[in-house]
């Protein structure tokens, strides 16, 4: 099966070449994993309606920021979706900016066992007595090379990492992905990529672009429904800063706005690493549009 992947670091300008190169015969399936929460709008960047109705999107809004969408569900669901575009006579094309989700669909995921779900109720327990910090130092001590990719708030990887410790016996970091790119899939891997100082000036820009087009209002509409700072929504950049600073007394949004551009700088330079790493990518500038229109028709024939 034929399937292209298009990835890039925040705001390098994945969206801008979905609109103007991919049309009539492709869909999208989103690969951010942001951007799979409902009413989180303004701050995840997701593609505007308009250009959701002139190329279908998939995997965007399809649960609430209190829920936990994890790489598992992203795999099987993206499998059946690139299946069923396929067959439907058009090129499924994923895209986005959450590196662990594409290096999972390429290699497959780790072979871990199934795991009783005895375990579960038994961790759910201990985390209503004894709360979620000493779940976290648990899993310190059993498995630290885990616990170090984890935030001390996720509830849900801490909880599924010691349910795979107590029930295989092993740490989840034993189980090594696979190094191979799946051979039920044909892709085509396009990586994006900007001098750094630039690709830095549109992510400051982005976040200034968030504010003016009422980011604080999405914010307060957040707090209103009742939406915690352990939400797997509330987690992503742009969100967990307002708790953040909440915690250290008075802040403004100039404040906030200065915390965001940090940590998406930082955060993109953690994509780039990342991406880095994956084999058999064709690197592009985002505006060598005509490049990238070969490069595909090639692949396609």
């Amino acid at each position: 099966m034929k399937i292209i992947l298009l990835f890039g670091p925040t705001a390098v300008g994945k969206t801008e070449l979905i609109s103007s190169l991919f049309k009539e015969k492709y869909e999208i399936i989103n690969a951010d994993s942001m951007q799979v929460f409902r009413t989180l709008n303004i701050g995840t960047a997701k593609p505007s309606k308009d250009l959701q109705r002139r190329i279908p999107h998939h995997l965007i809004d399809i649960i609430s920021p209190k829920d936990q969408f994890h790489v598992g569900e992203f795999v099987r669901l993206t499998d059946k979706l690139a299946m069923d575009i396929s067959k439907g006579g058009k090129i499924p094309v994923i895209c986005g900016g959450t590196a662990f989700y594409f290096k999972n669909y390429l290699f497959g995921l780790p072979e871990i066992p199934e795991i009783d779900s005895s375990y579960r109720k038994e961790l759910l327990i201990e985390l209503n007595l004894k709360g979620l910090d000493f779940l976290y130092r648990q899993l310190e001590k059993m498995d630290p090379v885990r616990a170090e990719k984890i935030h001390p708030n996720d509830k849900y990887r801490i909880l599924r990492s010691l349910e795979i410790i107590r029930g295989s016996g092993r740490a989840q970091s034993d189980f090594k992905p696979n190094d191979a790119i799946r051979s039920s899939i044909d892709p085509l891997i396009l990586g994006l990529e900007r001098d750094r100082t630039e690709l830095y000036r549109r992510v400051d820009q982005r976040v200034d672009e968030m504010f003016e087009a009422g980011f604080l209002d999405e914010i307060k509409h957040c707090f209103a429904e009742g939406f915690l700072e352990t939400d797997p929504g509330m987690q992503g950049i742009g969100y967990k800063e307002f708790f953040l600073m909440g915690r250290r007394g008075e802040i403004t949004s100039t404040d906030v706005m200065e915390l965001i551009k940090m940590n998406s700088r930082r955060y993109a330079k953690r994509q780039i690493t990342f991406f880095k790493s994956l084999p058999d990518v064709k690197w592009y500038h985002p505006d060598d549009v005509e490049m990238i229109r070969d490069e595909i028709s090639g692949f396609l024939g």
